[in-house]
């Protein structure tokens, strides 16, 4: 029988890099003809970030920070059975290498900390109203994917306390949010300064990824005689003022910290400064008080002889005639005139009926069984007590005040021994002040559909948690803040 004639290993070799070259040339020149040359190259990109990831799970946890700062309401440009988010397939890398980390030995014991089973115990009465809540609507799927998501925010902060076990991975992820959020503010300004129809035409350009197709912008009130709201890419004016808000706060804490090099503290300042404007062209009200109120405790905290600075900047905000509009809206919130505030009453009447209604166990995330009232409200603890009654409301501040009384504990034993890393662990609880502090007019860090604001709140409970447990271990001999990994 004749023997089968094979070419010699090196034109086999020639073969198959001619092959994988054809079918890769193949792929791309169809993908370019299906998504465009702008979104396959995005695609690309997006694959090797993921293959990035994968390789350990710092990166894996900055990609699903980014991706919650940058493009918080991206998708998959096409459908997988369902349409996942980018920061669904971001966090579940970041769970994916943390798993793989456990499988592998390289991790050999879970972290824990007192607050977390009063987290546990949070986490199982949210399921619990999930639950109760179908007997007033059916479920749908959105609902369940999102309230999926919200309970993996929970565990990410779980996991992000496990993975801080080094002064010098909280300080370098510190860094990289501060970076992603300067690059946020940047875009809100920048599109805000631009004209709107061109601002609007290049902003819709995300609508293959699940942004919206027209109508981005946003007005004062949706009047546009009123001025325009900066938006950046997070599309909600008010959800991007509170994300920056506590993000100026943490960026200024960490600029107040001992240890740091002045060309260093004057990145970080400048960082601070344009969040703030960033903050401030929101026209969040909320978001402006808030940010206001977590660098004043800041600068009482740390630096003292900064007041007078904040005292003339409140002195300049209120008689320079560029802030009269603002200074106006402002006045008018407190006074309930304008049409924005006036909703917002209406709400929180509706959320009262209902609390009355259903006290214990709220009404779920479903929607609300009585057509006459509106379960949305602006404000994230009415929004809690609605949606899982005044004893979820209760364990949700329970749960907060254990988180500060596990900070203050830690900073409070460690202030000689660690500056550095005390002024970051004052930073980081502040930051969480502001957000509750936010939230007493808005809802967007408990919301569904707003998983990116639910997902950084998380993250940053968990920071706080990982801090306080380094500043509570913390000796004399810890490296400054300026110190490299």
């Amino acid at each position: 029988m004749k023997r089968l004639a094979f070419p010699p290993p090196p034109a086999r070799l020639a073969l198959t890099i001619g092959a994988a070259v054809g079918i890769l040339s193949s792929a791309l020149a169809a993908a370019i003809a299906a998504l465009g040359p702008l979104y396959t190259t995005g695609a690309l990109i997006g694959a090797a970030l993921a293959l990035f990831a994968l390789s350990h799970w710092r990166f894996a946890l900055y990609l699903t920070l980014g991706t919650a700062i940058l493009l918080p309401f991206g998708t998959l440009p096409f459908k997988i059975a369902i349409t996942p988010t980018l920061l669904d397939l971001t966090l579940g890398s970041f769970f994916l290498v943390y798993l793989l980390g456990w499988m592998t030995g390289e991790r050999q014991r879970l972290r824990l900390t007192p607050v977390h089973a009063v987290a546990l115990a949070y986490t199982l009465w949210l399921i619990l109203a999930f639950i109760l809540g179908l007997r007033h609507a059916s479920l749908r799927s959105n609902v369940l994917r999102q309230f999926t998501e919200t309970l993996m925010a929970i565990a990410f902060a779980a996991l992000v306390v496990d993975c801080l076990r080094r002064c010098v991975d909280l300080r370098q992820m510190c860094r990289v949010v501060t970076a992603f959020f300067t690059i946020q503010a940047l875009l809100a300004i920048a599109l805000f300064a631009l004209p709107d129809a061109f601002a609007e035409r290049q902003l819709i350009r995300l609508a293959r990824i699940g942004y919206p197709g027209g109508g981005v912008i946003r007005y004062i009130e949706d009047n546009p005689a009123l001025g325009e709201r900066a938006i950046g890419s997070w599309v909600d004016p008010n959800a991007l003022g509170g994300a920056l808000a506590f993000a100026s706060v943490l960026t200024v804490g960490i600029a107040l910290s001992t240890g740091l090099p002045g060309r260093e503290r004057l990145a970080f300042a400048y960082a601070a400064l344009t969040m703030l404007l960033a903050v401030y062209l929101t026209s969040s009200r909320a978001a402006l008080l808030a940010a206001v109120a977590g660098i004043s405790i800041l600068t009482l905290f740390q630096q003292r002889r900064l007041l007078p600075i904040l005292i003339l900047a409140g002195i300049a905000f209120w008689l320079l005639p560029q802030t009269t509009g603002s200074r106006t809206r402002l006045l008018q919130s407190f006074q309930g005139v304008d049409l924005a505030t006036q909703m917002r009453l209406g709400e929180y009447g509706d959320s009262l009926t209902l609390i009355e209604r259903y006290p214990l166990v709220g009404i779920g995330f479903s929607g609300s069984p009585d057509i006459d009232l509106y379960a949305d409200v602006a404000s994230l603890y009415l929004i809690m007590a609605n949606q899982i009654g005044l004893l979820g409301l209760a364990l949700f501040l329970l749960l907060m005040a254990a988180v500060f009384i596990h900070g203050w504990r830690a900073w409070w034993r460690s202030r000689q021994l660690a500056p550095a890393l005390t002024h970051l662990t004052l930073a980081l609880h502040v930051a969480l002040l502001t957000i509750l502090i936010n939230g007493l007019a808005d809802h967007y860090f408990f919301r569904l559909d707003f998983q990116s604001p639910i997902t950084l709140f998380w993250w940053l409970v968990g920071s706080c948690l990982a801090a306080a447990h380094l500043a509570h271990h913390a000796v004399p001999q810890d490296a400054p803040l300026s110190s490299p990994p």
